[in-house]
């Protein structure tokens, strides 16, 4: 054998000579020149399909626009039709009438480099194309341009051929008007909200003054409410709407466009209320409603711009029996009684968390009432007991109701309500005789911010809009809680009481069941709320028979021997008078609360002047409207025993600084704490009733009642009450 030794690189024939002879470097030229001929051939012909599309899509111009399409919203049973939204209300003008400084709020707002991009932003377009290719959240368009060809001329899907037409539309604006020109028209087309299409719409109807005199704060509160004029709405959520503004005015600073010291100069300005308008808004107590379903609409993708351009068909969990009903019995309850009167009634179907009923006020256009924070006084008492049950502590367990008391983190006194004590009486008849003395001790035994954490699992919303949390003051809960000093809503009121009524579980209240486009396909569906455990099913079998007794007591009973639970309240002005007074209750089909109170603390009493309980007026609305709404149901039986026996042989001994003098700031030193599940328990020997819907009537509902109203003012927080609020079965004479 050879010294030289061949293998696969050397011998004669391998690879590499094969590939250097001429006619493989023929082939491969040929199948080079191939590939690079097909690529070219490729962006050839995809260049000459944008060109035609570039050459043959037509630039809108703001009358383009369509404007029949009427979105509805119907009542629950989708046929009888409770509004109508979406005629325009919109005037055009000349870019030169609108000031300076309200178009730079608009583009600190929208797109700080409108004036020297290119009319779309490629960052934002590739980034809706991925979220569209991974099933991402969707994305609008990111500049000025491409908005108003979105709501100019696309549709609203979100795909990617829109995108694309978004695009050539886009460069082409660009490329062919002014940026003066584009602005002009994306200012007379956009949507700023209360039916207001356009920059001057829009500063008649916040400010009733024309665009040419809008100051640089009121442009800023119109530009803020671009982005979503339903979230962003001064009126219905001030604190995001003042968020937003100072964003935008934050923008102008940056931007060289407003100096410092003038920014720091600016407060916000007064906005105009929503008011009457010949569409989208609704006058009577439904508009209220309607101000809701805009709200969850555009928490779920449906702004105000598709609500009010789309044809939209919106199905809401309102029953149109139910809300006369609701209507007639405050209407018939309050209509010769003193005008200073507000009242609320949310009514709510416990198994879904549906509203079937809402009276915020007899103005569509007014101070939504149901979603007032006021103070629940005694008609809270049944979070604290719930707290003790699951601690153990059953309703037979015996406590002190002796008066007065006085507690370590209270400076007064305790007192029940006209003199009504015992000194060893069971929980279900301290709840029963609403007995201050027995629960506000109650609530310093098993601590407070544990009643707070209850309350806000069943139903109690935890922040107010402002971001504060409810239910404390100062980052306090004291053994106030337990007599109703904290404020809540009506709203989380009928919410709280549902949870009880459905077994313990909750189901967060909603409005809105389904939308559909104006064909009939389905773009969102709602069959039930949120689900979670707020309490065990045991504790919500004892507080409802905890509760069975309290309207028989006030001579409250539904008709036809219906048992009902359910829990009176009143809270104390002074040593004389009262301001708020409530009463909640349920069935298992229907949790409903009323209140009535006024617009600031001031007294309440009848037009025989006499103070109104929470036994009184209250009572005489919900036992009205529950009796009306309930006719002929099926009667079902409340549980006639309780299923927790456990109790503490002796309360803890009460804390004292030595002179009780002590404020509950400075004696409760532990915040709230982080709202957790309930603790797991065994299933109860007897499942509770099953629910079913009651059999209510669905008749297109009458129009508002006529009382009169006054613009309220924003809601003040009341003072601590000098008393504990005073609640009885019987008020006095």
């Amino acid at each position: 054998m050879s010294d030289e030794q061949t293998g696969p690189d050397t011998a004669p024939g391998t690879w590499r000579e094969r590939r250097a002879t001429p006619e493989a470097k023929r082939k491969r030229t040929i199948r080079r020149r191939f590939v690079l001929g097909g690529i070219g051939l490729v962006a050839v012909m995809a260049l000459t399909f944008v060109g035609v599309v570039y050459a043959t899509t037509d630039v809108p111009r703001p009358g383009d626009i369509a404007t029949d399409q009427v979105s509805i919203v119907y009542y629950s049973n989708g046929t009888t039709e409770m509004a109508r939204l979406g005629e325009e209300n919109r005037t055009d003008v000349a870019l030169s009438r609108v000031p300076e400084h309200v178009r730079r709020a608009v583009l600190a707002a929208e797109n700080r480099s409108f004036y020297s991009d290119p009319g779309f932003s490629a960052t934002g377009i590739a980034r809706a194309a991925w979220n569209n290719v991974t099933g991402g959240p969707t994305q609008g368009g990111s500049t000025i341009t491409q908005q108003y060809v979105k709501n100019a001329y696309l549709p609203t899907e979100q795909t990617l051929t829109r995108k694309f037409k978004e695009l050539i539309l886009s460069v082409k604006i660009d490329q062919n008007y002014s940026k003066d020109q584009i602005l002009e028209w994306y200012l007379n087309t956009i949507y700023f909200g209360r039916g207001a299409h356009g920059i001057e719409a829009a500063a008649e109807t916040y400010f009733g003054k024309p665009v040419d005199d809008l100051t640089v704060e009121e442009g800023a509160v119109l530009a803020a409410g671009i982005a979503s004029p339903a979230l962003f709405d001064p009126e219905t959520h001030p604190e995001d709407a003042q968020e937003r503004w100072n964003f935008v005015l934050d923008g102008l600073v940056e931007e060289g466009w407003l100096e410092a010291p003038e920014r720091e100069a600016v407060v916000y300005p007064t906005v105009l209320p929503r008011g009457p308008v010949s569409l989208n808004q609704t006058d009577g107590p439904e508009g209220l409603i309607i101000r809701q379903v805009q709200e969850e609409l555009a928490r779920n993708g449906f702004d105000e711009s598709r609500i009010y351009s789309e044809g939209l068909r919106v199905t809401t969990t309102v029953n149109a029996g139910a809300q006369r009903e609701a209507v007639v019995a405050v209407g018939d309850t309050l209509g010769e009684q003193p005008e200073n009167l507000r009242t609320a009634l949310v009514s709510i179907a416990p198994s879904t968390g549906a509203v079937v009923a809402y009276y915020g006020g007899p103005s569509g256009t007014g101070f939504d009432y149901a979603q007032a924070y006021r103070q629940p006084g005694s008609s809270f008492k049944p979070y604290t007991l719930a707290t003790a049950l699951e601690q153990g502590i059953g309703v037979s367990s015996r406590r002190d109701g002796s008066q007065p008391q006085n507690f370590p983190d209270r400076d007064q006194p305790v007192r029940n309500s006209e003199g009504g004590e015992c000194s060893n009486c069971s929980l279900k008849e301290a709840i029963t005789r609403s007995l201050n003395t027995t629960f506000y001790g109650l609530a310093l035994e098993v601590g407070p911010e544990n009643v707070a954490d209850l309350a806000h699992r069943v139903g109690v919303r935890e922040t107010r809009p402002d971001d504060s949390r409810t239910l404390e003051r100062s980052g306090v809960t004291g053994g106030a809680i337990g007599i109703g000093e904290y404020e809540v809503r009506p709203i989380d009121q009928a919410s709280g009481f549902a949870t009880f009524a459905n077994g313990g579980v909750h189901r967060e209240p909603f409005f809105v069941t389904a939308v559909t486009d104006r064909n009939g396909n389905v773009l969102y569906e709602r069959s039930a709320g949120e689900e979670t455990r707020g309490v065990s099913a045991e504790v919500a079998n004892d507080v409802t028979f905890a509760l069975e007794d309290v309207a028989a007591a006030g001579d409250d009973e539904l008709a036809d021997d219906r048992e009902a639970a359910a829990k009176t309240g009143t809270a104390q002005l002074d040593d004389n008078d009262n301001k708020d007074a409530w009463m909640v209750g349920y069935v298992p089909t229907l949790a409903t609360a009323v209140w009535i109170g006024s617009d600031a603390s001031e007294p309440i009493r009848t037009n025989e002047d006499r103070l109104i309980y929470g036994s009184g007026l209250p009572s005489q609305i919900w036992n009205t409207y529950m009796n009306a709404v309930l006719a002929g149901a099926p009667l079902v039986e409340l549980p006639d025993e309780a299923l927790i026996d456990g109790d503490r042989a002796d309360p803890p001994p009460r804390e004292d600084d030595g002179n009780g003098e002590s404020t509950e700031a400075e004696q409760t030193t532990s915040a709230p704490t982080t709202t957790t599940a309930a603790p797991t328990t065994t299933a109860p020997t007897s499942a509770p009733p099953t629910t079913t819907e009651p059999p209510i009537t669905t008749s297109e509902p009458p129009a508002s009642t006529t009382r009169p109203t006054r613009p309220p003012p924003t809601t003040p927080t009341p003072p601590p009450t000098t008393e504990p609020p005073p609640t009885s079965a019987t008020p006095s004479p």
